[in-house]
């Protein structure tokens, strides 16, 4: 299923159901659970970026209750990135499949079922107002639910399943977000939204990605193949689209034509190499056409997600929009140029020292964001519009000199 299809189904199967369990929990009132914590399942069902910004959370809990005792319940492509996170077993992941309506309603009782029997003693909802989260999260069995609350209106509805109804907090970066909902358990439930706890503001340390020895000869040779040359040269991947989630967020083609052709003629070492999903391979196939340079190609669908993480730790600078490749790039020692737009870096930036996060903070942004369902009725991104090939290309240029010095970018 496309995006667009799953929100259209979260909305109108995900009200009526969560209105109709919010009723059953009125009529049949259960008192507030007690006796420690000893199991916790996270419900992350889509989108890999955040995925990562969750890390801190996951780490907590395997603090809490202990690495074999922390379960993540995630759609099948999500699955790559938790488990390159490497937090908590793999054993521990499980997946519903979202290709089609039939095949996830058929894997559905599977999960429930196997959740059921892990006795959970909590569960926490990690996506800000899905509600197709909020339903699995209620019905996993756990006695503590922890998510977001539509308080006064707040974000959109999807009823009353939680047991600490958390109020989201939209000056909150999404790391100290994700961990407030990890300590939420230790709040009592008739207190909030009421939340008596600082957020740790300081940055995660995320885990390096290592790939093995073969991996990462494979996807040199691959290189090998595009570039020409025996020994992988400095390269610069420019990811010159966003996932169809938020197309708001997408900066325009010709500026990454300019700033790849900029690239090339200031360093004449560097190959230049877009990326992109299967589905962006003709674009991308169109934009080296464009460039004209043999020191131009495209790996767009060349690659999977485990080698794509090969890729950046072998490239130099990663060019993106505000989108899941920023994320993965935090993982390797690459530097990325993220530009934002429709969403702010103050909420969804990688937390590392080697991302470099370009905005231009205009009146009307960000003008999507978890309280209005990441809709918008702009049509016209002049927020990414307003960040210029000169900005992006004096990014670049910084960035790849501050890693061929050896200095960390700023």
């Amino acid at each position: 299923m496309n995006v667009q299809k799953m929100m259209q189904l979260d909305r109108w199967l995900g009200v009526p159901l969560c209105f109709a369990v919010t009723a059953v929990r009125a009529l049949f009132p259960r008192r507030p659970p007690a006796g420690p914590v000893r199991s916790i399942l996270f419900v992350k069902l889509a989108e890999q970026g955040s995925t990562v910004l969750a890390h801190r959370a996951l780490q907590d809990a395997v603090r809490r209750v202990g690495r074999e005792r922390v379960f993540m319940a995630v759609f099948e492509d999500n699955r790559f990135i938790v488990d390159a996170l490497g937090v908590i077993p793999a054993e521990n992941v499980i997946t519903l499949p979202h290709d089609s309506l039939f095949s996830l309603l058929r894997a559905v009782p599977v999960v429930l079922s196997r959740l059921r029997r892990l006795r959970l003693d909590a569960a926490i909802d990690l996506e800000f107002f899905a509600r197709s989260s909020a339903l699995l999260t209620w019905a996993s069995g756990a006695a503590r639910r922890v998510g977001f609350h539509a308080w006064f209106g707040e974000g959109p509805y999807r009823g009353n399943l939680m047991t600490h109804r958390v109020r989201y907090n939209p000056h909150l970066h999404t790391m100290q977000t994700f961990a407030s909902l990890v300590s939420a358990l230790e709040a009592n439930p008739e207190s909030l939204p009421r939340f008596d706890l600082t957020p740790d503001s300081a940055p995660d340390p995320l885990p390096i990605f290592s790939a093995a020895p073969a991996e990462i000869r494979e996807v040199r040779e691959q290189l090998a193949r595009f570039t020409g040359q025996p020994l992988t040269p400095p390269l610069i991947l420019l990811n010159a689209n966003a996932s169809d989630l938020i197309p708001l967020r997408r900066w325009s083609l010709e500026s990454y034509l300019e700033v790849a052709q900029r690239l090339l003629v200031r360093f004449p070492e560097v190959f230049i190499a877009f990326t992109g999903a299967k589905n962006e391979a003709a674009k991308a196939r169109e934009m080296v056409a464009r460039v004209n340079s043999p020191r131009c190609f495209s790996l767009a669908g060349e690659t999977t997600l485990r080698q794509l993480l090969v890729l950046y730790g072998l490239a130099e600078v990663l060019v993106t929009n505000d989108s899941g490749p920023a994320h993965f790039a935090a993982l390797t020692p690459i530097h990325t140029v993220t530009l934002f737009g429709p969403e702010t870096p103050l909420l969804f930036a990688a937390l590392t020292p080697r991302n470099t996060a370009l905005w231009a903070g205009l009146a009307c942004s960000p003008c999507v964001s978890a309280l209005n369902n990441r809709q918008s009725v702009c049509r016209d991104n002049v927020c990414m519009q307003r960040i210029t090939p000169d900005q992006t290309f004096a990014a670049v240029c910084k960035s790849y000199l501050g890693r061929q010095s050896g200095v960390q970018a700023a």
